[in-house]
This record gives C-alpha cells, sequence and structure tokens, in this order.
C-alpha cells in the first residue's frame, strides 16, 4: 500500500468504517465499566465524596490520558498508516538513539502481558452477572470455556467473527448510554463531578481511607488506550476519532449513571445491595433486563477478548521482523491484509489466561493485577513519543509541558498501582519480565553474532567461482546453488558462504545466487533489486520487505527469476545437454547455515550466558528453512562454528627428530 493510499484512509471516514472501527478498537476500554465503579469502592461505604471525586478522576483521565494524550497527539505518529509501540520505535530508530530499544522492548513485553490479563477480567465480570440469578453457580468453568472456545476459533480467521462485533458493540455503547441517561434523571447533583476539584479534593483527602491512591482503580478506565493505538491500521485515524466521541459520550453517561444510582445510597456498602454481585454494572439495571444485560456485556467481553488477541499476533510478527523474538509459524487464514493467526502464541496466550482464572479465581482479585503493567507500557510510550516529537522538530515550548503534564500523570498512577504490587501486581509484572528476557536475549544475541561473522569481498573470489562453474573434475552439485546472506553491501558476502562453495565440499554449479533479506521501517513494501555480479555465474537479489510482510523466500525468488528471463537478463535452462536441448529449467539449491557455538570461543560470562540461552531459544523457534518459506527439499543445512573472540594463536617450537 502506498504512503498516498496510506494517507487516503486516514484522511478518510465513512459510516461502514466507524462501524467497523467500533467493533475492533474499544473493545477493551469499552468493557471498563464492567468494574471501574466496583473497584473504586471496593470495600468501603458510599459517600458523594468519593462518588464526585471518584467520577471527576474518571472524567478526567478518560479527558487527558485517552483523548489527548492518544486520539489527538499519538494517533498522529503513524508509520505508513500503522500504529503501535514497534511502529513508534520503527520511527524513532531513525534518530541512532541506540537506548531507546529498551522502551520499545519493555513496551511490548507489557503489552503482551495485558493480552493475558484482559480476557479473564473482562469475560469473568461480565459471566459473574450470573451470580444476582444463581448464588452458587460456579463461573470459572463457564469463563474457561468460552475463552477455549475463543482461543479455537482463531485459527480459522477473524474475518467470520468480525461481522458480528460492530452490531454488538453498536448495542452495548447504546445499551450503556441509555442506562446511564435513565439514572442520571433521578439525580442530575452527580454532574458536578465534571469539576476538577471534585477529583482534587478526593485525592488530597484521607477521609474516606482512599485518598491518593483510589488512582489505582480510576486507571482502569483507560486500560484500551494503548491497544487503540496498536489497532489504528485497521481503521484509519480519522474514524477513530469520530467514533471516539460517541464512545466516550456514551462510556462517561454510563460512569455517571452508576454514580446517580449509588448516591442515593449514601452510607451503605457495595454488599449490603446486593450480597451475591455487588457490581453497581448490574445494579443500574430493572431487574427484567438483567438477563439481557449479561449476555450483551459477555459478548462485548468476548470482542474485547479477541482484540487484544489479535492485537498479539501483529505485536509478535513484528518483534520478529525487528529481531525482537524467535521465529514461529504464522498462517495467513484470510486474504484480509494485515490479518495473521500464530499457533504458539494464540496457545501460550490461552494458558497464561487460564492461570489467571484460576490463580484469581474472580474478577475483582484480578483488577490488582491489571493497571501495574499497563501503565508502565503507557510510560514506554510517553518516552518514545517524546522523541517523536523532537525528530519531527515541534517546538521545545510544546514539547516540555506535554511531557511534564503526562509524567505527572502516569507517574502518579503508577505510584498508585504499585500498592498493588503484593496483591497480585506482581503476577502480570514477572509475565512482563519474562517475555523482557526473551526479546533482549534474542536481540542481543543477534547482534553479538553478527559482529563476529566475518566478511569477505566477492571480488576477491569472482575468478575462482567463474573457473568452478565450469571445471567438469568437479561433479556438479546443482544448477543453480542459492544462498541466503546477511551482508547488506552487495559486494561483500560472508566468509563461510566461501568456506561452504570452495571448501567444505567443492559446490561447482552453473549459476550462484546470493539473496539478501533486508527488513524495513515501514510496514507494507515488497520490493527487490538484482545485482548482476559476474553475467550468467553470481547474481545478487536484495528484497526489501515491510514489517508485516510474510517472508515467503521461494515464492518471491520464483518471481524475480520470472522477471528476469523475460527481460532476457538470465537463462535457467538446464546446462546439461540432453535437458538444455528439451529447455528443461535446471535445479534449485538453497544452501542455509545453522551456527553453534565453536569451544575455540572465548567468550565472557554475558555473551556466554545470552549464547547458550539463545541456542536454547532456537531449538524450539522455526527452522531456517521453514522461516524463509522454503522447500524442505531443496534445502540444504549445513553447520558452521560461531568463533567469539578468537583465542590467540598459540605459539609453538618444533624440535627435529633425533
Amino acid at each position: 500500500m502506498s504512503s498516498h493510499s496510506h494517507q487516503n484512509m486516514h484522511s478518510r471516514w465513512s459510516t461502514a468504517g466507524l462501524l467497523i472501527t467500533l467493533g475492533i478498537i474499544y473493545g477493551d476500554i469499552g468493557t471498563s465499566p464492567l468494574y471501574v465503579m466496583k473497584s473504586i469502592i471496593g470495600e468501603h461505604n458510599i459517600s458523594a465524596e468519593l462518588i464526585l471525586g471518584g467520577l471527576s478522576c474518571i472524567f478526567w483521565t478518560l479527558t487527558l490520558q485517552t483523548t489527548l494524550k492518544y486520539v489527538i497527539i499519538v494517533l498522529n505518529a503513524d508509520n505508513h498508516g500503522e500504529g503501535g509501540i514497534f511502529s513508534l520505535y520503527s520511527l524513532v530508530k531513525r534518530t541512532k538513539i541506540q537506548w531507546l530499544i529498551v522502551p520499545a522492548i519493555i513496551g511490548g513485553s507489557l503489552l503482551l502481558a495485558e493480552g493475558i490479563i484482559t480476557p479473564p477480567i473482562s469475560v469473568s465480570s461480565a459471566v459473574e452477572g450470573l451470580l444476582i440469578f444463581k448464588p452458587d453457580i460456579p463461573t470459572i468453568p463457564i469463563v474457561i470455556g468460552i475463552l477455549f472456545f475463543l482461543f479455537t476459533i482463531q485459527q480459522f480467521g477473524a474475518k467470520i467473527v468480525t461481522k458480528f462485533f460492530s452490531p454488538v458493540m453498536l448495542t452495548w455503547f447504546s445499551m450503556l448510554g441509555i442506562l446511564g441517561i435513565l439514572q442520571i434523571t433521578n439525580n442530575f447533583e452527580v454532574l458536578k463531578a465534571i469539576n476538577p476539584y471534585y477529583a482534587f479534593k478526593l485525592l488530597t483527602s484521607d477521609a474516606s481511607g482512599h485518598g491518593f491512591f483510589i488512582l489505582g482503580a480510576v486507571f482502569l478506565c483507560t486500560t484500551g488506550a494503548e491497544s487503540l493505538y496498536s489497532d489504528m491500521g485497521h481503521c484509519g485515524r480519522k474514524n477513530i476519532r469520530i467514533s471516539w466521541i460517541f464512545v466516550k459520550a456514551m462510556l462517561l453517561l454510563n460512569y455517571f449513571g452508576q454514580g446517580a444510582f449509588l448516591m442515593q445510597h449514601d452510607g451503605q456498602s457495595l454488599a449490603s445491595l446486593n450480597a451475591n454481585n455487588p457490581n453497581p454494572f448490574y445494579l443500574i439495571m430493572a431487574d427484567w433486563f438483567q438477563p439481557i444485560g449479561i449476555v450483551v456485556a459477555t459478548l462485548a467481553a468476548i470482542i474485547a477478548s479477541q482484540a487484544l488477541i489479535s492485537g498479539s499476533f501483529t505485536l509478535i510478527n513484528e518483534a520478529m521482523r525487528l529481531n525482537f523474538w524467535p521465529k514461529v509459524k504464522i498462517n495467513y487464514p484470510t486474504d484480509v491484509k494485515g490479518q495473521l493467526y500464530i499457533p504458539s502464541i494464540n496457545w501460550l496466550l490461552f494458558v497464561g489466561c487460564v492461570g489467571i482464572i484460576l490463580y484469581f479465581k474472580e474478577s475483582k482479585y484480578m483488577e490488582h493485577a491489571y493497571g501495574l503493567s499497563i501503565i508502565l507500557g503507557m510510560m514506554m510510550t510517553t518516552t518514545l513519543l517524546n522523541f517523536y516529537l523532537i525528530m519531527k522538530r515541534v517546538k521545545w515550548y510544546f514539547i516540555a509541558p506535554l511531557i511534564a503534564l503526562y509524567t505527572t500523570i502516569e507517574v502518579s498512577f503508577l505510584w498508585a498501582n504499585i500498592t498493588k504490587f503484593m496483591d497480585g501486581g506482581y503476577v502480570t509484572i514477572v509475565i512482563a519480565i519474562f517475555l523482557i528476557c526473551v526479546m533482549s536475549t534474542w536481540y542481543l544475541a543477534k547482534k553479538i553474532s553478527k559482529n563476529y561473522t566475518k566478511i569477505v569481498k566477492i571480488d576477491d573470489y569472482k575468478k575462482v567461482l567463474a573457473e568452478l562453474s565450469v571445471d567438469l573434475s568437479i561433479p556438479k552439485y546443482a544448477t543453480h546453488l542459492v544462498y541466503m546472506t546477511n551482508s547488506n553491501r552487495s559486494d561483500e558476502i560472508e566468509e563461510k558462504v566461501m568456506y561452504s562453495i570452495l571448501q567444505k565440499r567443492p559446490k561447482r554449479a552453473d549459476i550462484y545466487w546470493f539473496i539478501h533479506v533486508s527488513i524495513l521501517s515501514e510496514p507494507y513494501k515488497k520490493e527487490y533489486r538484482v545485482t548482476e555480479i559476474v553475467k550468467d555465474d553470481i547474481y545478487r537479489v536484495d528484497f526489501y520487505l515491510g514489517f508485516r510482510e510474510a517472508t515467503k523466500i521461494n515464492l518471491m525468488f520464483k518471481e524475480v527469476i520470472k522477471d528476469m528471463m523475460k527481460k532476457g537478463e538470465v537463462d535457467i535452462t538446464s546446462r546439461y545437454e540432453s535437458l538444455s536441448k528439451n529447455h528443461i529449467i535446471g535445479d534449485f539449491k538453497f544452501v542455509l547455515s545453522e551456527k553453534f557455538l565453536s569451544n575455540d570461543s572465548d567468550v565472557t560470562f554475558f555473551e556466554k550466558i545470552v549464547m547458550n540461552a539463545y541456542f536454547i531459544m532456537k531449538k524450539f523457534s522455526l527452522s531456517e528453512e521453514k522461516g524463509f518459506g522454503l522447500d524442505s527439499s531443496s534445502v540444504k543445512v549445513e553447520q558452521f562454528p560461531l568463533v567469539l573472540h578468537a583465542p590467540e594463536k598459540i605459539e609453538m617450537k618444533r624440535i627435529e627428530a633425533h
């Protein structure tokens, strides 16, 4: 997709586009009314100060954090139409500031950790509505059953399901707004909460037993903002901005409606209003409507989970292209651009979700694990955003107050959420630390490996390759011999490639091909360049692929060959006399190299840990041939020792025999 068409997608909006946006983008943030007010009140008694202060905090959080930061400012930081922390990192990478990789890896890991906690908390909060009717109903098997169904259908692609998303989410948001309006009309006093004074008063007072730390519960109202940015490429900026006006209005009406209802029960606790399920979200519904409300809430929670699962697939795909994650199998279940399915990640997420459900059991305990990872992720985005604004030459007097404002807001949220660490916040942090270790190890190992790969000039080998090609004393290895190379320059090649051709076992071929794949900082691009090194003997093909494109080298290389034949640049007919007469195409043989850590390596303790962990992970990752999409019948994998810090030459003295 060209940058011009991306521009059009972001500047255009349509009714269909707005509906699709409702269905895809707002699942996470849209299901927050299921648990935010319940979390704010907790075990405390209801008071006007607590309700007005809590609502004021929600109103200003959604205004400053979600609307101003994400919908207005961050959505401008698109990488050829795509959003998300890795897209943002790909943009700021151009500043050549090395350490920016740290917030990118931390942010990406925290977003994945969010993908493990959001489905359980959303679906559990919805299903627990059934306790109103049957207090002893076991909700855990129901929640696990719903999630198992959701993760199972991923392999068929979200195309079938997404058709139902938009109408369900439109119904859900309309229901939120109507339920809120019905309650607000009974108590207009609740609208005073728009005044930030009430938020300030609550945060600086300990009279309610909450004070500043209520922000830990308030923060749950903005949890979907990060994934809203990640999904920008699916819907377009303008569709998100316009639909957010409706979504924000409906969310606020529902929060204020819950507040209006609760203010009529001053001095009481939530448990005294309904012992079975003390959730104000369900308490504001008429008795006859509650079963309908539970069904719609459960469907909305499923959609929220679906959005995060799809987002996790996209995130891992980008991480692989940026060398942050081991190669894993990717399926493309539909022809929808950007839609993919990663089996290993799908079932890893499912196991994580089941673990969360079995560990916490109820949604009220999951809330503790929720906010901490998300606020840390938002802080990583703010860090990268700062450098993006500098890169865009935005005036310092605009950047400074903006970054100061969000640093203050986010540090406050972090401080309030740290109190949840021992209550369960550590769970998502432990998951995120594990993911950070995987990403960092893979990236560092690739870097170490690259630093110790010896590169040679192709010019030094042109003559010998041309002679080898016609040396009949050596049996022919293949008509076309293809090597994958990591060398960025077209006049250079790894020494191990030449060693493989000339020394390991001399490999005579009619034509030698060197293929290099460059992953670009933009998401969608498929370009290639052919360099003729020696006519009819040595060629190099460079593929330039966007970081969201599938690496199908087999198919792409065939297209390149077809194009070159059409232009008369190469003759791929077999040079065996009998086959040549009958115009039979020659065989293609790919040679890939797999490294192992040489015993001759004189490595530091740190390098040893990184490289050993890398080789363990490599055993579980996709093989090189599958990673490049090659046909395994025409692939030869050779083992090469990776020598780090080659030991010094050993000085030896020969003594003559007597």
